[in-house]
């Protein structure tokens, strides 16, 4: 199968977009992800998938504590600081140290602090299953990704 039709019929599955980040040997790592899902409620995990040429995925994979920013619809100038590489994509953020060190991002929708229970290497990507240790939310919008844009999500009524 053709990689180009695979990848613009994914790019019509409307996700979240969060910021993963971890601290490992005194360094602060972080990069966008969309592949975010919930698996369990009790207890608490998620999956988070992570390309294994990047930094933050072997930072995370050792570190074994990372966070998960969900992003705020007025967030996507930040979506694509942490999507680029850059020396220090933390540069001019707001950030509080979370349990384990872990950044947190300032002004993100919320931040689930996570643990990391089994990575599984997958095709190009590490699939990274975590229970979630600690969780903070606020009020307001999530940033989407669709077809390679940001936007906002509407809700319509049911």
């Amino acid at each position: 199968m053709a990689i180009d039709p695979y990848r613009e019929a994914a790019g019509h599955f409307t996700t979240g977009v969060a910021v993963i980040t971890t601290l490992h040997e005194g360094r602060r790592y972080g990069v966008t992800a969309s592949a975010v899902s919930s698996v369990s409620l009790d207890p608490p995990m998620l999956l988070v998938c992570l390309n294994q040429r990047l930094p933050t995925r072997d930072a995370v994979v050792e570190a074994r504590h990372f966070a998960v920013n969900v992003l705020a619809e007025h967030q996507a100038e930040l979506a694509l600081q942490f999507a680029t590489r850059s020396e220090d994509k933390f540069e001019g953020v707001g950030v509080t140290a979370g349990r384990h060190g872990v950044p947190l991002l300032a002004d993100a929708l919320a931040h689930l602090e996570c643990t990391v229970i089994d990575p599984v290497d997958a095709a190009t990507h590490t699939v990274l299953l975590a229970e979630v240790d600690e969780v903070a939310v606020s009020t307001g919008g999530p940033l989407t990704y669709f077809r390679g844009s940001f936007g906002r999500f509407e809700g319509v009524a049911a």
